[in-house]
């Protein structure tokens, strides 16, 4: 009786929040910080430029007709070209883009990996208990020089 009152409830709260989480309109912020200002070339959450806010227009525009995020992007690049969005593509150059980074960071982590290995590897070993074996004159030395502190 439990199990079928949990499913229950489980598929409701599914069937209520799965319309609204894929009707949700985009909003300006959710679109700004992948969409470039073509003046200053910055992103245009921080851009100031009178371009940033023509860009801005446009998109609350879109926003107002009520299209998707992917429609409002598809619409800036045909407005403005592809170099508004912040995105690289995922095709030529822009797999570049997308690779260079990666394997930057891989070969860091690679190198301190091997740096790493090398220094553990080169550790002197440990030093006897008692020390190095003094010379006899050295230990006479330092017998006459603790007998003359502890006075």
């Amino acid at each position: 009786m439990r199990r079928t009152v949990v499913l229950a409830l489980l598929a409701l709260a599914l069937a209520v929040a799965a319309p609204g989480a894929a009707g949700a309109a985009p909003s300006l912020p959710d679109i700004e910080d992948e969409v470039m200002c073509l003046e200053c070339g910055t992103a245009l959450n921080v851009s100031n430029s009178e371009v940033a806010d023509q860009e801005r227009d446009f998109i609350a525009g879109l926003i107002a007709q009520g299209r998707t995020k992917p429609e409002i992007k598809d619409a800036l690049v045909a407005e403005y070209g592809p170099r508004v969005l912040a995105m690289p593509e995922d095709d030529g150059f822009g797999i570049a883009a997308w690779l260079v980074p990666l394997a930057g960071a891989l070969a860091a982590i690679a190198l301190v990996v091997l740096t790493a290995r090398r220094w553990r590897r080169r550790r002197p070993a440990a030093a006897p208990a008692g020390g190095p074996e003094l010379d006899p004159d050295d230990a006479r030395r330092l017998d006459a020089e603790l007998a003359a502190y502890d006075r």
